[in-house]
């Protein structure tokens, strides 16, 4: 097993805290995580990537253990997991993301576009007027409020449930870790609600791999929406991926993506 090193880049937000494993001297390839997860989404992922790449995940600006002074918005993300690839003097990277990671993803591919050498986008939404329409009528997903019997950390247990694997508690409890570190697990799916993919997503010029987890109620009907506005993508489906994708499935999961990127021309 390879080993996974962790540490803190000092930005211009604060600490920001990363994860890698590979070969220092690789391609470098960035995972971005979903909300309100942390880097230990990939915490199994980053071994089996670190065999052919530099694998490194952070954790987003706000979430796990990463500071932010900035807003909580799309375009922060991107703008500080810039400043943690200028730190670590990277200038061409492969960029994944999943959920809200690939939303950040998009924004940092349109916004660097000199530093993005790929995309691969897992059960990422496409955010339009209709997507935010749409979110700006429903409830919370993960803010509940507090009780002092811990009742809320069962409804917080419940909210997720439908969405993950039977039989793998694990998943969840990982869920419920990171949601209880942040200090207001709404605001990554905030976030996505406000960005306007639609004005930005037109500057990906990258290669992209479209990665759809097919019982992701949430995500997948969106591949198609991606495909039509990135006509260079591929798609790639992993049967009976969930939300938890990279955690519930983290071999499929190498697999798709070190796939797409060794077929990329060198």
């Amino acid at each position: 097993m390879r080993r996974v090193l962790r540490a803190f880049a000092d930005l211009s937000g604060g600490q920001v805290h990363y994860a890698a494993c590979g070969d220092p001297s690789a391609e470098p390839v960035l995972l971005l995580h979903q909300s309100p997860r942390s880097w230990r989404e990939y915490r199994a992922v980053l071994p089996l990537l670190g065999a052919h790449w530099r694998a490194i995940a952070m954790d987003t600006a706000g979430f796990g253990d990463s500071e932010s002074s900035g807003p909580a918005t799309i375009e922060h993300y991107a703008q500080v997991a810039l400043e943690l690839l200028v730190h670590l003097g990277l200038k061409h990277v492969h960029v994944v993301g999943h959920h809200t990671g690939g939303v950040i993803a998009v924004e940092l591919a349109a916004s660097a576009p000199q530093r993005v050498a790929s995309l691969t986008l897992s059960s990422t939404p496409f955010t339009d007027a209709a997507f935010r329409a749409a979110r700006a009528s429903r409830p919370p997903i993960d803010e509940v409020a507090p009780s002092a019997d811990g009742s809320h950390l069962t409804v917080l247990w419940q909210r997720r449930q439908g969405f993950y694997p039977d039989g793998r508690p694990e998943l969840l409890e990982a869920f419920v870790r990171d949601a209880l570190a942040v200090g207001n697990p709404e605001d990554g799916h905030r976030a996505v609600a406000a960005y306007s993919m639609e004005q930005r997503i037109g500057l990906v010029r990258q290669p992209v791999c479209i990665l759809r987890a097919t019982h992701d109620p949430f995500a997948a009907p969106h591949a198609a929406e991606l495909m039509a506005h990135l006509p260079q993508a591929s798609l790639a489906e992993i049967e009976g991926g969930m939300v938890p994708l990279p955690d519930q499935m983290p071999s499929r999961f190498a697999e798709a993506v070190h796939g797409f990127l060794s077929g990329l021309p060198r």
